[in-house]
């Protein structure tokens, strides 16, 4: 729809007041918005617009999810108990015995949760994803598609080959291109690249360089897994006797333009690099934290005044678990509550999963707040759940005991996605019975084309549901 003025709603701006507007409104024209502030005066100014009255609904900026692996989704409730490194072992093999069609499948699954669970913008890592970015657009999401590049083999890294191999190099530089001219001039904005070396580990420098000039040519933001795992340190060790960050400052890549995921094993010498470098972090605190507490050193990487970003990496993109998790993460990361008080506070973890989130992605006067201008990207809160009453504080609500089901709508760029809590971009029942089917399809596959690899310890079952 061109226009719609939504009424009487608790409107969370999430700018830079952060906001709180009761019986706020929000009008909409042509997929932004054009003002926010009290119904009373917005019906005024707008009289003829068509209305959508939400009293009873909180409405706050869309959720970012900053790093995710949409395809991903096909190795839920596999390897959650698996200790080792999951990247080399699971997850490459696994995208290698995928076909675009079936990547295509397993990410619009992870589009159903992430749209459930109020994201209206995604950040999906992957390789080979020029052959299913039709697909995911589809769903009607923002988004930010990176296609994951090395120069070294990573199907043999597993095995403990990390030689430089220039062909596999040159075939992912080639998607790369092949992406981005893809991507320019269609899905009218709503989809755009990020330029994205996989992994300290896996790059050399001869890598880094075709990335940052490529980045450079088309005025992309740079994103990249950096210090995931101890044996990504180990090799990187090895290999130039530097720390993964190390590696990347003598390679001219940390800038403000680079957003670093995960962070687990920077050292404090790192941090204090990176946050000097001005580089962003994105952290993904539920899934790093399925075998135990994450490890990362979250309270100096924020008293060192780092711009944090959240998202939900691999298996799932529900943001509220994220953000549950990753106050808790947070609030233990010097080991106490800080002398002012609990900190971060929910505000903080809200803004990691919309403004900050936003300037991540380099969308900051875009997305992740309610603000004239902006894009019309909303997520519609049911504040008649239980969980959320009684509303005294309603955005420690949201992050303390929100869950996907208080999210009764969703929109992008004007138009609903989910609309009273029917999916309306995409056939979610369909979808549901050719996710199990192409996830049986896949694993079968992978364990035939990989004997070393070992199926989880719980087993594969495979039921009619």
């Amino acid at each position: 729809m061109s226009e719609l003025l939504v009424t009487d709603a608790l409107v969370a701006t999430c700018d830079d007041s952060r906001r709180l507007i009761d019986r706020g409104a929000v009008a909409i024209r042509d997929g932004r918005i054009v003002a926010v502030g009290p119904t009373d005066q917005l019906v005024r100014a707008h009289p003829d617009m068509p209305r959508l009255r939400a009293h009873g609904s909180m409405v706050c900026p869309g959720f970012v999810n900053a790093h995710a692996h949409a395809a991903m989704s096909v190795l839920r409730g596999t390897i959650e108990e698996w200790q080792g490194n999951a990247v080399y072992n699971y997850f490459v093999p696994i995208s290698y015995a995928t076909s675009d069609s079936e990547r295509g499948v397993l990410a619009l699954l992870a589009c159903v949760e992430a749209i459930r669970s109020g994201t209206t913008a995604l950040v999906d890592m992957a390789r080979f994803m020029t052959g299913y970015s039709d697909a995911i657009a589809s769903s009607g999401l923002r988004l930010w598609l990176d296609e994951l590049c090395a120069d070294i083999d990573t199907r043999r890294i597993r095995n403990g080959d990390f030689s430089v191999d220039p062909a596999f190099g040159n075939g992912c530089l080639e998607r790369t291109q092949a992406l981005i001219e893809k991507v320019a001039g269609r899905y009218s904005g709503r989809v755009r690249v990020q330029l994205a070396p996989h992994a300290t580990d896996n790059c050399s420098p001869a890598m880094l360089r075709s990335l940052k000039d490529l980045a450079e040519r088309h005025g992309l933001t740079r994103h990249v897994h950096l210090a995931q795992s101890a044996d990504e340190v180990k090799a990187v060790k090895a290999a130039h006797g530097l720390t993964p960050a190390g590696y990347l400052d003598r390679e001219g890549w940390l800038d403000p333009g680079l957003v670093g995921a995960h962070w687990t094993h920077c050292s404090e010498a790192d941090i204090d690099l990176l946050a000097e470098r001005g580089v962003r972090m994105t952290h993904c605190p539920a899934n790093s934290s399925r075998t135990g507490p994450h490890r990362v050193l979250i309270g100096r990487i924020r008293d060192a005044g780092v711009k944090i970003a959240f998202g939900t990496d691999d298996k799932t993109c529900d943001m509220f678990h994220a953000m549950k998790i990753g106050q808790i993460v947070h609030r233990g990361g010097r080991g106490r509550a800080s002398e002012g008080g609990v900190e971060p506070r929910p505000q903080a973890i809200l803004d990691a999963v919309t403004r900050d989130a936003a300037a991540s992605v380099g969308a900051a006067d875009e997305i992740g707040s309610i603000e004239a201008g902006k894009r019309a990207d909303l997520a519609f809160i049911d504040l008649g759940m239980a969980c959320l009453r009684p509303v005294i504080h309603p955005v420690g609500n949201l992050v303390h005991y929100g869950h996907p089901g208080v999210v009764h709508s969703v929109m992008v760029d004007g138009e609903f996605l989910m609309r009273d809590r029917t999916i309306v971009s995409l056939d979610e029942p369909a979808l549901m019975q050719e996710a199990q089917a192409v996830t049986r399809r896949v694993w079968e596959r992978m364990l035939a084309d990989n004997p070393d690899i070992q199926p989880p310890a719980e087993g594969l079952h495979w039921y009619d549901v």
